[in-house]
């Protein structure tokens, strides 16, 4: 008989949405909750919302979230009678899992040893095969490892994984025996300093398939039991970022015999709590065991949603003693949930991830819509944690419904002062492939036009929007005669000239208020809008004789436009240049703000076009910024360790005369 007791205190050991997930069931169930933060994080959401908070002293999460001595110290010092890990840092960590109960703590997720028997995903494969769940071959990767034996064995293309952790870091796919040991040297490196520890793995790579997991919980007298399927197919880097529930591809036959594949691996190791049993689905039909996520998932919310279960609520239960309630047992599927993961990221670069300050954060409140955010006005996205700003679901009665709502709430969205990848969500979202459920991880590299789509039409409207609320605004504050628009004469004149930034773009926007109306153009091109009304923070505009209103937002320099048609970002063009912002020309220029990991030349190497000089860590992901010509290394401003900015220039790399 499982002895059951009571939570009454629980500390998150996490960060960000999922830490105030969490925190928000607990407060639900009466429970107190206890946050940890990092110094970066001193003044985020989570940490206000929890009713205690306990300082990480530093930034990394190897200085921080991934100290398990200093959490449970935290846990001790405010009396937490219970961990949640939530997902990433210590989650799978069976040696935290140990310390917490070793402690005298609920540890809220599996037993140690569930954990440890799936930490090594090969001996997790064993295990799996062994319970009858289909396997792709694979091997561990130590130092005496014959990387081109065992990768002949499996058979080429081969991916390089994580053994530990998930979330596409420290994974490469390799498709030829000369690139084997760098993927591999770089795979263990980026595994380390995401998740502590740096082993990786070799597996089969399955080209193009469909991701499809299946969430499972189990409960401490022995019954486990599935709660049906979820897509994950469309990756950028191995990384979700569009999930949903129930999957188009999967009808009622397969959906049992992935449901009880995927209780047959919680049985083996005797699972406690919400799990994953992930899969990948070839073009067959055929599935193949990929993992086994000990923890909860990041795309959790879809399964809540169609199922009406809170998974977290569960946990706690489950980590109290208490058996598998009925609405688990007999859980059924209700209409149809889609999350995506807004990211700050700079897609069109290469999905970049990007930092900053968030000036504005707002989703529509639409019926059906969810909104798991880690950021609010205000926050500050730091270089030093995974990119992920929230995370939205829509519900609806049929998957097009889902989708539909889903792409309203983020194309309405405020969001200012970090790029994201919200046109690209809601480009897929929209998309006529994705619409008719043919998705596979295969599907962005075919929709090129989702990465970088053509938005000229569109900004040309929001940038004269934006021209003419900044003039509003001048008029505001003019002490005489605030009514007339800036630059009115009684005869002609002149136009007034406004110019923007928009990326490495100019864009100048010419206006003039004529008897006959607004004249505009754009970089020389007229426009044909007219002007209905005009405040500082809101235009309405006639285009091509429909009306349309453009919401206005300046903050910090910059001039943020959101209209039906799209959002755009302005930064202002000062009037007078600083001649010390002009790089040399062959200066490699940081792309994003980060740490210097290694510096790869010296001064005077000669060097060769993509030649890497320069690897930069940012947000738990490593990016190599390469020679841009055949030439000399003349400067090199940085060093291992350094901290970086945007646009910082590393080294000067200078053609023969």
């Amino acid at each position: 008989m499982t002895q059951r007791h009571s939570i009454e205190k629980l500390l998150v050991a996490n960060r960000g949405e999922i830490a105030a997930r969490v925190m928000r069931t607990a407060h639900a169930l009466g429970i107190g909750t206890v946050a940890v933060y990092s110094d970066p994080d001193a003044d985020a959401p989570f940490v206000a919302l929890a009713d205690e908070a306990v300082r990480l002293p530093g930034a990394t999460p190897t200085e921080t979230y991934l100290r398990g001595d200093l959490v449970i110290a935290a846990a001790r010092a405010t009396g937490a009678d219970a961990v949640h890990p939530g997902y990433g840092f210590l989650s799978e960590n069976a040696g935290f899992a140990r310390d917490c109960v070793a402690a005298g703590i609920t540890f809220v997720g599996p037993t140690p040893d569930a954990i440890a028997s799936m930490g090594s995903k090969l001996e997790a494969k064993a295990l799996m095969e062994a319970a009858g769940v289909p396997v792709l071959p694979g091997a561990t990767v130590t130092d005496e490892t014959d990387l081109g034996a065992v990768a002949e064995k499996i058979g080429f293309p081969v991916l390089v994984k994580a053994a530990f952790g998930g979330g596409g870091r420290g994974m490469r796919i390799v498709r030829a025996a000369a690139d084997l040991a760098d993927a591999v040297d770089g795979a263990r490196r980026e595994a380390a300093s995401a998740f502590g520890d740096g082993t990786v793995f070799l597996e089969r790579f399955v080209e193009d398939p469909r991701h499809v997991e299946v969430q499972i919980v189990g409960d401490a007298q022995g019954e486990v039991v599935h709660l049906f399927e979820r897509e994950c197919s469309i990756q950028r880097r191995y990384q979700k970022i569009v999930e949903e529930s129930p999957s188009p591809a999967v009808d009622e036959t397969l959906r049992a015999e992935l449901g009880a594949a995927a209780v047959a691996a919680g049985k083996a190791i005797g699972y406690t709590g919400a799990g994953t049993v992930e899969f990948v689905l070839d073009q067959a039909g055929a599935f193949f065991f990929l993992e086994v996520n000990t923890r909860l998932q990041v795309e959790h919310p879809v399964t809540e949603l169609v199922t009406g279960l809170d998974l977290v609520a569960l946990q706690l239960r489950v980590a109290e003693g208490h058996p598998l309630p009925a609405d688990v047992t007999g859980a059924r599927i209700d209409g149809h949930a889609i999350e995506v993961r807004l990211y700050a990221e700079d897609v069109a670069a290469g999905y970049l991830p990007a930092t900053g300050t968030l000036h504005r954060f707002a989703i529509p409140a639409l019926a059906g819509v969810r909104v798991d955010a880690g950021v609010t006005d205000g926050s500050v996205v730091s270089p030093h944690y995974d990119p992920m700003l929230a995370k939205v679901i829509a519900h609806g009665a049929t998957r097009a419904e889902a989708a539909r709502v889903l792409a309203r709430a983020l194309a309405r969205a405020g969001i200012h002062g970090v790029t994201t990848n919200r046109d690209l969500l809601v480009g897929i979202l929209r998309d006529e492939e994705f619409l008719a459920g043919r998705t596979d991880t295969g599907y962005l590299p075919r929709h090129p036009e989702l990465v970088r789509p053509d938005v000229s039409a569109g900004e040309r409207v929001r940038a004269a929007a934006a021209a003419i609320a900044f003039q509003a605004e001048h008029r505001r504050e003019a002490p005489v005669l605030g009514g007339l628009p800036s630059g009115w004469r009684n005869v002609g004149g002149p136009p007034q000239i406004v110019g923007f930034e928009v990326g490495e773009r100019t864009l100048e926007v010419a206006y003039a208020f004529r008897r006959s109306g607004l004249e505009v153009a754009v970089d020389g091109e007229p426009l044909a809008v007219d002007l209905v009304a005009a405040s500082p923070d809101a235009v309405t505009l006639l285009v091509d004789g429909v009306r349309r209103d453009y919401r206005v937002h300046r903050a910090d320099g910059a001039t943020f436009v959101d209209g039906p048609d799209g959002s755009s970002a302005f930064c202002d063009v000062p009037r007078f240049a600083d001649p010390n912002a002009v790089a040399h020309a062959g200066s490699l220029l940081a792309p994003m703000p980060g740490t210097v990991l290694r510096v790869l030349a010296a001064t005077g190497d000669d060097v060769t076009a993509g030649a890497a000089l320069v690897v930069l860590e940012a947000m738990k992901m490593e990016h190599t910024v390469a020679a841009p010509v055949d030439g000399v290394v003349t400067e090199l401003h940085v060093s291992p360790g350094d901290q970086v900015e945007t646009r910082q220039v590393l080294a000067v790399v200078e053609e023969p005369a």
